[in-house]
Parts: C-alpha cells; structure tokens; sequence
C-alpha cells in the first residue's frame, strides 16, 4: 500500500471515527480500557504479542496485517500517526469481540464512564489484594472470587513476548473480572476477552 493510498484510508477511518454516535461503554472498548492500552504499547514497542492476547488464533493473521500496515503510517507524520494508532486499537478490539461471538461498534474516547466493580477489579489486580472490591461483591461470593483473583496472580507476571502466555492470563484476568461484576459461568475456552457490561 501506497503512503498516499494509505493517507486515503486513514482519513476516512477518521471521519468515521469522529462522526460515530456515543453510546455506552463496555470496560475494553474505552480507549483507557487494557485492551487500547495494550495494543498503544505493541506500536509504541513494536512488540505484537502485547496486543496478539487479546485476540483468538483465528483473528491472528488479521491483526499481524493491520499492526504493519498501522506500524508503516506511523513513520508518515504526526497527524497520520494519531489516526494509524486509533485505526489499530479499532480493529484490535473488533477481532477480540469477533473472537467472542460479540458484537463491535467502536471504542469510546479517554475518559468514558466504567462500572464500580471493574474499576475496583482493575485496582485490586495492579494491588495484588482484594481490597477494592470490599462492600462490592456480596460476601457469599467471596470465596470463589478469591480463588479466581489467586489465579489471575498466578499468571500474572508471564513474558511479554509469549503470547501463550500472555493468553492464559488474560483468560484468568477475564474469569476473574466477570464473577466480580456478577456473573457465574467462566469463560471458557474460546477467544480471550475483557471484563466489561457486554462480556
């Protein structure tokens, strides 16, 4: 693809982008979310893996295109790599949720509301304690969520660069996210996905 070609096709990712109704947020379609996050830092570093977890085997080759492509824009100027970046968080999070049998219709901007729980969730993870989630899980299910957050410790300091590794945290980090928002069932064994109100 062209430098030009590609300008093109960024340009109207944008205005797409910017012309998108607001709607309400799952936890990782936020731009502040890990997903978006994790998927900055793979550009940021040139490390894929950190955003190739997030996404089933299927949606890989996918995202491995788009991550070069985006990658190549980047070197086009500022503007073009403000647009490359949210181009690749965008497709990132629509693999992830096709990855999932879910829909996508966009990522919200920085600084769009999140559910208590998740951000209680997420501050217990980076903590290493459950803490933040006191008076927010009814106390009868205390006991698997601590077995859950156990898990989600015991994977957590995996190798970046694996990204089996890498899948099997998230797996434990989703388990573990939807019990605290008050679902039952784990996952299973399909696609990794992020805790939010769509999951």
């Amino acid at each position: 693809m062209t430098p030009a070609l590609i300008s093109i096709v960024f340009a109207v990712t944008l205005a797409a982008v910017l012309l998108k109704p607001l709607r309400a947020s799952a936890h990782c379609d936020t731009m502040e979310g890990p997903t978006a996050q994790d998927g900055l830092r793979a550009l940021e570093t040139g490390n894929i893996a950190l955003a190739l977890k997030w996404v089933a085997a299927p949606g890989e080759e996918e995202l491995r295109g788009v991550f070069d492509q985006a990658r190549a824009a980047r070197d086009l100027g500022t503007a073009a790599r403000e647009v490359a970046d949210r181009w690749f968080v965008e497709n990132l999070v629509r693999i992830h949720r096709a990855g999932e049998g879910a829909a996508f219709s966009g990522v919200e901007p920085y600084g769009a509301p999140v559910d208590e729980r998740v951000a209680a969730a997420d501050s217990a993870v980076a903590a290493g304690e459950l803490t933040p989630l006191r008076g927010l899980v009814p106390t009868e299910r205390w006991a698997e969520l601590e077995r859950r957050f156990v898990t989600v410790l015991e994977h957590k300091d995996y190798d970046a660069a694996d990204v089996d590794a890498g899948r099997a945290y998230i797996a434990a980090y989703v388990s573990f996210f939807k019990y605290a928002e008050g679902e039952d069932h784990d996952h299973g064994d399909h696609a990794p996905a992020h805790p939010g109100h769509k999951h």
